[in-house]
Order: C-alpha cells, then structure tokens, then sequence
C-alpha cells in the first residue's frame, strides 16, 4: 500500500466495509474454498486507491487489495474485453484460444475454461456479466450453470452499445446468492462501467464532474462493497478466495489515445490484480514481479488443489504469494484491432527481462525498467537488442500458437490472402485490404482524432459537427466498412433512416464482401419496412455464417411479418440455439408457434417468460391469445385482463373484448370494443371496420342501447 497508515485505517473503519485483516502468513491450498473472480473493465490500475491514487474513492476495493496480495505489474494480452476475457477463463493466451477482437469472434467449444474445471469438482457456477462484448454467444458462458447477460432485455437485436450498470450486474448477483443452492460455488461479476462515455450516476456524476473516468470507477467500486457485504453477512467472506483483475486500461489522451485498442502501451495494457483469501493467502503483501492475467487460471486451481492442464500457458503465482519466487515472467501483447477496425497494421509485441519490443512498420523498443513512461524509443541505438527481441517474438509465436480451429465466420478471399501473408488467421472482412504495407497507426492519429470528435460531438448534442467529421472520417477511410456504419447509425438516431441505408448501400457496392454491412443494412432495411432487402441481406449474410444471431433474427422477423410461421419458427429457433435468453425473440418464437397449432408448447414458453417478467403487458397479451387459440377461454381471459391491468391501451382492449366475447360476456366485451374505437388512432384499418360492424352486432345481441 502507498496510501498513508492513517488513511488506511480510516479505510478500514468506514460503516459497512468488512475488516479484512491478513490471517495467513503462508499459502494454505484448500480444496473447499469458494472463488469469486470480478473484472474491472478498462480500469486502469494507477486509478485505485490501492496503487497510490489520491483522487481515488475506493474503499473496498482498496480494503480487499490492503488484506490480501496484489500485484503491481500485472499485464493483459490485449486491451480489448472479449479476447482479455477469454485469456483470464482459459489460462491461454490469443495465440492459443484465437479470440483477437471483440464481436466476431467465438471461443473455441474444444478449450477448456475454469468454469468447466470448477464444475466438474462439483461447483455451483454463475456468471454476471455487464456489456454486450462478453456475452454468451461468444462462447465465455462455457461451463457456467447460470450465465447472466439479460442487460437490454427489450432489444431484440444487442449492439456494442448494449451494457448495464454495476448496480444492475450487483442487483443479479445478490439475487442468486440469496438464492437455493449449497456446496461451493465459483462466479464471476463483470463491472463495465468505466467505458466511454463517461457518465457515473449521482451523486457520483457531481463529485467527480471534473474526472467522470474516476466516478465511473467509485460507482462500480460502492456497487462492489454491496458484494463484500452480503459475503460476510452469510459468513462466507473468509471461506472464498476473491480474484480481482481488469481486463485492461485506458489511455485517457496519453500516448497519442483516448480510450484502448489501437496501442500496446503501458497506459491500456497493465492491469490491477489482487487476491484475498484471510485464511489462506498471506495479506497485505505488493508483489512486484511482473505477471499476466493468463496466470489467474492456474493460480486458482493451485489454490483448490486441482491440477492444472497442460494447455494452460499461465504460472501459479502462489509462490510468488509467499516470496519464493521473484522473477518476471514474458508478456505476448497484440491488438489487432487497427488491421479489422480501420485498415491499419495490426500491433504485436513482447516483453522480457527489462525490454518490450512491438513489432510495427517502424519497430519500438522501450527499456520499461528505465523509462517506465515509454517516451524514449530505443530501436536504433539498441538494434542488436531489437533483432534479438524480434527473434524471441517469433519464438513465442511458433511455440504458443495452437492447433485450434478458429471459431468464428467464413472469411473472404480477399481477407485470407491478406492475413496468411501475416502469418495469422482471423480478420472481419470489414476492411478493404490491398497489396503493400499497410499504416503504422503511429501515423494516423489525425484520422483517429477526427472519428474520436465525431464521438464525443454527437454525446454532446452537436449533431452538425458530429455529421461532418463522420463524413471526413469516411472520405479518408473509404474502404473501412465500420466507418460507414458510424455514419449510418448516427443519421439512423436523427431519425434519417432512409439517409443511413443510402450510406450503407454506398459502402456495400464498394464492399460487396462486407459482413459488418450486409447485416447493419439488414436491420435497417427491416425498420425501413422493405422486407424483400431486408430478406435478400440478411439471407447473404447467413450464407457466409449460417450461424449468425442477428442475420437468423431479422430472417425470421421478415417472414414473420410476411405470415409464413414455418419460416419464422425456423429462423427463431436458430436463434435461440445461440442466445436463449433472449426475451424478445422467445417472445416471436411463442408466437410463431401459436399461430402454427403449437399452443402448448408456445404457452409453455410465455408462462416462462411471465415469470421473469410479471409486469411485462405484451407477455401476458401474447398468453391470452394463445389460449384463446387453444379455446381455454378462463387462462385467456385472466392473461388479458392483467394485460390491460398493467396497460390499458387500444390493443389490450381489444383483445379483451375479443375474449369476452367469445366467454359469452357480451355487455362487457361491448363496454371495451368502444373502449378501442374510441382511443384508437391506428386510422381506418380493415380491423377497424370490422369492430365497428362487430360492435353493432354485439349490442343487438346483448341489448346494450347503441350510441349511434
């Protein structure tokens, strides 16, 4: 700790923060000790309290730190969250699980994750994640008993923009701990909040106005102490072993960057880890020692007692716990992030002993023992060392790579000639990528710096300057397919739908290839109503991956709207193979069901739903219906009335009048059949007219005096 003991021990003693004092002078391994992993997405670890921030406001997780071991040279893999992620559950690095980007990418159903392992001895495995980048269709919910990602439960299409806050992905927790359940247990808790833009809630919003990256961070840091609370509560804080890591930094305008992925520098790369186990890992000890978060792994399986498997690529660091063992271990960085993003060259690099060297069309060397700020690039003065990094490189390459396949969709020609030429496999098909040596994105920054102002000026409300710098953007990068889709998504929240598929359209005819843009002009050709292109799109980009959520979503969607049930039920439950949880579509497949004869199993599916989303009106309109199809009039009408219990609309009284009708309760149903015509301002619809003609008709049967 660099805090001052006074402060420490105010820490320490703030109301509701459980006293953490260090019990253990050496390892204890125990074979029962529950383990509880949280990542802290892109927190950068010189942010916490615990390595030495003044500004800081992290009680717990300094506390945690303070009463266990933390480790003040911890490194990522990658500066990107599903890859990071996937190295931390699986004890590999890039090169051996193949995941190297966020969003196109799938883990490997062959590797192992700590999960499986935990399960197999018997652990009872949850996982709470908070951002759209880990969620299960990835891959990462291998193993995991419950894997909750139900963040944007109302979009039936997810983006990277679909996240919750730490108090939502805390609230998910606590749910499950006060749950059923006995025996260990093994989860994970995923906090995101410290992403651009940075917007903590209140009172945090206030009290960091001036550093809002900091209140992210305080936020996500209270919501955390709720955890530590209701662990100590049960009596099970000193009988878990609690890994904290991040996934990686944030440049925050340093080294030429304002957020992460384009550079493996220091700033985005290094990450806080600390470890606290009270009865069985020593506290209050800083390691120095330089480590990996592919070492997490091994470590916690040290800790149980398990063995661990030969694929693994991490170290145990419980030796380095007690002191044994103090030397650095090599880091293999990479991004390739600039070659799928913008069509710039990708980054790889290595550290080992004092040096880092990142392979780039201009090569860096940084003596990071000297020049910790990597400011001096030693290159040329060191040119023997650089070629000797560079070979170890290649080593590290040849010797960590696996013979995995990679997961994920059927690459271009193009893409594939580019990318062997490299020496690796994988890319997004996003970019067009001649022959040549491509940018040193060292050299780009201005181009960066432009979409970097289209950003922050459409968060801010400037809407004229945001479209100019996306369209300056997209004049420079004419062959980036994400940078059409920038602009589209931005004039798509103007409300200039039309505007935005003109642009993709534009960028396809360049692009015929492009995944990113065949599904993008998918969606939005099915917002637009122009279901034959929505269909066309969304049909050409499951021939490239027939195995695509959203292509299969917006497939079904089209056909549903067209009234072929058997297409869309195709469609939905292929989907559902990818992302059960999905609300919205199980709220489609239950329909399309219904509507082929399928009553049952389609009421199974909405009574399901109906108890995750008691207050859900559609849910409990969809159930009536359904009955009604089934002819179980009594279901029907209670699902409906609890429909217009919880919203009274035209279409709810609608379908309740249908219902009553049908129950022989024609003074009530004619009651709300006025009730739609009256409010109703879906114009003059054929459904209209035929509940005028059926209300005359009722109020003749029933003799309720007519109002004409």
């Amino acid at each position: 700790m660099r805090l001052p003991a006074l402060l420490l021990v105010a820490v320490m003693a703030l109301p509701g923060v459980p006293v953490l004092a260090a019990a253990a002078v050496d390892v204890k391994r125990d074979g029962a000790l529950n383990v509880l992993l949280v990542t802290l997405d892109t927190t950068r670890p010189d942010h916490l309290g615990a390595y030495g921030y003044e500004k800081a406001r992290t009680p717990f997780l300094d506390s945690l730190a303070a009463g266990g071991v933390r480790f003040a040279n911890a490194y990522c893999p990658v500066p990107m969250t599903l890859p990071s992620h996937c190295s931390i559950l699986t004890g590999t690095t890039p090169l051996y699980h193949k995941v190297h980007n966020n969003g196109t990418y799938y883990l490997n159903k062959d590797i192992v994750t700590l999960a499986e392992r935990l399960k197999e001895k018997g652990y009872r495995t949850a996982a709470f994640v908070s951002s759209f980048n880990v969620d299960s269709r990835f891959g990462v919910g291998k193993g995991f008993d419950v894997f909750d990602d139900r963040f944007a439960e109302d979009e039936m299409i997810k983006t990277f923009r679909s996240e919750r806050g730490a108090g939502e992905t805390t609230a998910a927790f606590l749910r499950w701990m006060d749950g059923p359940g006995e025996g260990p247990f093994f989860s994970w808790i995923h906090y995101y909040d410290p992403h651009m833009p940075y917007q903590p809630p209140s009172p945090f919003k206030e009290d960091f106005a001036s550093e809002p990256y900091d209140g992210e961070i305080a936020y996500m840091d209270a919501c955390f102490g709720k955890v530590l609370a209701r662990l100590r509560d049960k009596g099970l804080l000193k009988r878990t072993l609690i890994v904290v890591a991040g996934d990686h930094g944030e440049a925050l305008g340093e080294k030429g960057e304002v957020d992460h992925g384009v550079f493996i520098y220091d700033v985005t790369m290094k990450v806080p880890l600390f470890f606290h186990a009270p009865r069985n890992l020593p506290g209050g000890r800083v390691v120095e020692s330089r480590v990996r978060l592919i070492d997490i792994m091994p470590t916690v399986l040290d800790a149980l007692k398990m063995p661990v498997d030969k694929s693994v690529q991490g170290t145990s660091l419980l030796l380095y716990m007690e002191g044994r063992k103090k030397d650095d271990l090599p880091c293999y960085l990479e991004s390739y992030y600039p070659l799928e993003t913008y069509g710039w060259s990708e980054l790889v690099g290595l550290i080992d002993g004092g040096w880092k060297f990142i392979r780039a069309p201009r090569p860096e060397l940084f003596d990071i023992k000297a020049d910790p700020g990597e400011t001096r690039d030693l290159v040329e003065k060191q040119a023997g060392t650089a070629s000797a990094m560079m070979r170890k490189l290649k080593d590290a390459i040849a010797a960590n790579s696996s013979g995995l396949a990679l997961s994920r969709r059927k690459l271009s020609r193009e893409e594939e000639e580019r990318l062997r030429s490299l020496g690796y496999v994988g890319s997004d098909a996003s970019v067009r990528v001649g022959k040549g040596p491509l940018p040193d994105p060292k050299d780009m920054m201005a181009e960066f710096q432009i979409l970097y102002r289209a950003k922050t000026s459409e968060w801010d409300g400037k809407w004229d300057d945001a479209e100019k710098n996306y369209r300056e953007i997209l004049g420079l990068q004419p062959d980036v397919a994400w940078r059409y889709v920038d602009l589209a998504i931005f004039l798509s929240r103007r409300d200039r739908l039309s505007d935005a598929i003109a642009v993709l359209r534009r960028g396809l005819t360049r692009m015929p290839d492009s995944f990113v843009l065949l599904t993008r002009l998918a969606h939005f050709e099915m917002r637009a109503g122009r279901f034959d292109e929505a269909s066309e799109m969304s049909r050409a980009a499951l021939r490239i991956d027939p195995g695509h959520f959203d292509a299969l979503v917006i497939a079904g969607w089209v056909e549903d709207v067209r009234g072929n049930w058997e297409g869309s039920e195709s469609f939905y439950r292929q989907a559902l193979e990818v992302e059960p949880e999905n609300k919205m579509v199980r709220m489609k497949y239950a329909y399309a069901l219904g509507a082929l004869g399928r009553g049952e199993e389609a009421a199974k599916i909405d009574e399901a739903l109906k108890k995750e989303s008691p207050t859900d009106p559609r849910i409990s309109q969809d159930l009536g219906v359904i009955y009604a199809g089934l002819g179980r009039w009594d279901l029907a009408e209670e699902n409906v009335r609890k429909a217009v219990e919880i919203q009274p609309s035209p279409e709810t009284w609608f379908n309740l009048a249908s219902v009553l009708e049908q129950s022989g309760k024609l003074t009530e149903a004619v009651r709300y059949l006025r009730l739609y015509l009256d409010k109703t301002t879906e114009g003059e619809t054929p459904r209209k007219a035929n509940a005028r003609k059926a209300l005359a008709d009722w109020e003749r049967r029933s003799k309720v005096p007519s109002r004409s």
